[in-house]
C-alpha cells in the first residue's frame, strides 16, 4: 500500500466517524425539540491479549462491594457517578416508532398491554411514555399519565446487527400493542426497514472492533487448588460472590451496575464443591486454572478498571503461586501488560468519539 492510498483510507474513516456523530447529534436535537413542542403547545404538535476483540459473553449486575482490599481502592476513592434521568431509548442505537394517542392514558393501562416478551429475535425493545405532567420521556410506570408513547428496538448488540426478520417481528408487536391501546403508529415517523437494517449493520461494524474483554488465566504448575481455596484468596482481595456458580466479582460502587472484575472457576467444579459443603464432606473438586476478566465497555474509564485488573491478577498469582498466561497458554510479561494498557487508552478515546463512552447506559446496552 502506498503512502497516498493509506492517507486516503485514513481520511475516509475519519469522515465516516464524523458523519455518524453529526447524524446522531441531529437525531437527538429532533427528539429534544419534539419534547419542547409538546410541553409548550399544550397539544400534541476481549481487545484480547493479542489486541483482537474477544468473543461475546453475558454480563450483569452482581455482588455488593463490601471489601476494602487494594484492587478496589482506586474505585472507592472516586465519588459515586450521578445517575442521569434520561430515557432508555436513544436514537444512536435504537430504531424508534412514535405511537399517537387520542387522549392521555394511564401507566397502568400502558403496562397492562405490553407484550409478554419484549424481544425481537435477539434484540431487546422498549416502550416509553411522555409524562403528561413533567413533559419528560420515561420508562412506563404505574400511577403516571402519558400523552404520547414511543417504542424502539435496539439496532445491534453482541449478537450482531438487527436483521429484516427481527425488524418485522418488532413492527408486528408494536402494531398489536398499538391496537390494544387504541393508539396509531405514526406512519410519517415509522422507520423504513431497509434504512434501519443498513443503520444496524453500520453501527455493528463500527462497534465490533471496540468490543474488548480482557481475560487473563491464572494457572498452577504445581499443586491443584480447591474451589474454596481460590474463593478464600479472592475474598481477602475484596472479591464477593457473584450470581452464577463459580464467579466472584469486584462490584461497582453504584448499586445495579455491572461488576468491575469477574474471577471465574469451572462452574461444574464450583457446583460440586457446594454439594460437598452441604453434605459436610471435604471439598475434593480440584482445579488448575481460573480466569480474571474485565469487560471494558461496561465500566467507566474513571473507575480505573485496567489498573485494578492488572493489580488483582498479580496479587492473585502471588497468593496462589500461579502463572499468568494468555488464552494460548503463553506467559504474559510486564511489558505485555503495559502494551495492553496503552491500547486500552486509545480504545476509550474511540468509544468517546462515537458517543459511546465506556460505562455509559448506551454503551452498556450496545455491548451486551
Amino acid at each position: 500500500m502506498t503512502l497516498t492510498t493509506g492517507l486516503a483510507l485514513f481520511g475516509a474513516v475519519v469522515v465516516a466517524l464524523l458523519a455518524l456523530q453529526w447524524w446522531w447529534a441531529g437525531r437527538r436535537r429532533q427528539r429534544m425539540q419534539k419534547v419542547s413542542d409538546t410541553t409548550t403547545g399544550g397539544e400534541r404538535v476481549e481487545p484480547a491479549l493479542d489486541g483482537e476483540a474477544a468473543a461475546p459473553g453475558p454480563h450483569g449486575s452482581e455482588g455488593s462491594n463490601s471489601g476494602s482490599a487494594s484492587p478496589v481502592d482506586a474505585a472507592e476513592r472516586l465519588p459515586l457517578m450521578a445517575r442521569k434521568a434520561t430515557p432508555r431509548l436513544d436514537a444512536l442505537i435504537d430504531a424508534i416508532v412514535p405511537l399517537s394517542l387520542e387522549a392521555p392514558i394511564t401507566g397502568d393501562a400502558a403496562l397492562q398491554h405490553l407484550p409478554p416478551t419484549r424481544r425481537a429475535g435477539s434484540k431487546p425493545f422498549y416502550v416509553e411514555g411522555l409524562d403528561a405532567e413533567t413533559g419528560e420521556w420515561e420508562v412506563l410506570q404505574h400511577g403516571r399519565r402519558y400523552s404520547e408513547l414511543q417504542a424502539g428496538v435496539q439496532l445491534a448488540n453482541r449478537g450482531g446487527a438487527l436483521n429484516e426478520i427481527e425488524f418485522s417481528e418488532f413492527m408486528q408487536k408494536v402494531q398489536t400493542y398499538a391496537e390494544a391501546l387504541g393508539a396509531t403508529v405514526d406512519g410519517a415517523g415509522a422507520p423504513d426497514m431497509l434504512e434501519v437494517v443498513a443503520r444496524a449493520r453500520e453501527l455493528d461494524g463500527l462497534a465490533a472492533p471496540l468490543d474488548a474483554q480482557l481475560t487473563v488465566t491464572l494457572r498452577t504448575d504445581s499443586v491443584a487448588w480447591s474451589v474454596s481455596f481460590v474463593q478464600q484468596v479472592a475474598a481477602r482481595l475484596g472479591f464477593v460472590p457473584g450470581v452464577l456458580p463459580g464467579r466472584m466479582v469486584i462490584a461497582a460502587p453504584d448499586e445495579g451496575d455491572p461488576p468491575i472484575l469477574v474471577l471465574a472457576v469451572d462452574a461444574q467444579a464450583a457446583l460440586a464443591a457446594l454439594d460437598d459443603a452441604s453434605q459436610g464432606a471435604p471439598q475434593g473438586s480440584a482445579i488448575r486454572t481460573c480466569t480474571l476478566t474485565l469487560d471494558v465497555p461496561q465500566t467507566p474509564a474513571a473507575r480505573e478498571p485496567f489498573p485494578a485488573w492488572h493489580l488483582s491478577a498479580r496479587q492473585l498469582a502471588d497468593e496462589m503461586d500461579a502463572a499468568l498466561v494468555d488464552d494460548q497458554g503463553q506467559p504474559i510479561s510486564p511489558q505485555a501488560f503495559a502494551e495492553i494498557g496503552t491500547e486500552l487508552d486509545g480504545l476509550y478515546l474511540r468509544l468517546e468519539a462515537l458517543g459511546l463512552p465506556a460505562g455509559s447506559a448506551v454503551a452498556r446496552r450496545l455491548f451486551s
